[in-house]
């Protein structure tokens, strides 16, 4: 029976590989949760924010009107930033806003929803998501307006690749630990 075979046999061993499992089952429930809450509070932070534009748009236009509301929509599709605006008329006809395209149905459906869409300044034609928020107004005018789920999506990613290289290295340590150290201490009698 070789050396690696015997080490297998081990209680030692064996405990080792039980806490080593218990210890990754933890530590990616850990993460995931860190994910998933970090996830929820970005979409939660992003509702607030939208609700209060379409609050203080909406007043602009009861006060303003039309022309008000065009003239706000303009300015604030200017700002560089995460933000989309978005005006239709009651054919659906974008008037004023940042956004290029949508997918269909969209502007159809008063309320919250995640979509595809493109800026009208982009040159290529990949498509972005975003959690926007349509709200029909007096005259069947539609207003549409959202941000972008970019920065979600990239902290994702970071939480991703955070927790893949720490759950190998853990895993590298302790197994190469175990192996070594029963073979060191044997070779040191």
């Amino acid at each position: 029976m070789t050396a690696f075979g015997k080490l297998i046999r081990t209680t030692a061993f064996r405990l080792t590989l039980a806490y080593l499992f218990l210890f990754a089952l933890f530590a990616a429930s850990l993460l995931g949760y860190f994910a998933w809450n970090t996830r929820r509070l970005i979409t939660e932070q992003i509702t607030t924010t939208v609700n209060a534009e379409v609050s203080e748009i909406s007043d602009i236009f009861g006060r303003r009107g039309l022309h008000g509301l065009f003239v706000t929509i303009e300015s604030r599709a200017l700002r560089p930033g995460a933000n989309l605006y978005l005006v239709t008329n009651p054919a659906g006809q974008a008037i004023a806003g940042n956004v290029g395209a949508l997918a269909p149905g969209v502007m159809a459906t008063s309320g919250w929803s995640e979509t595809a869409y493109r800026r009208l300044d982009e040159q290529d034609t990949a498509n972005h998501r975003a959690l926007v928020r349509v709200t029909e107004l007096t005259n069947g005018f539609r207003l549409l307006i959202g941000r972008d789920l970019e920065e979600r999506r990239r902290l994702w990613r970071a939480i991703s690749r955070a927790g893949c290289p720490s759950g190998a290295a853990a895993t590298n340590s302790i197994v190469w630990r175990e192996i070594s150290m029963p073979c060191w201490s044997a070779s040191r009698r």
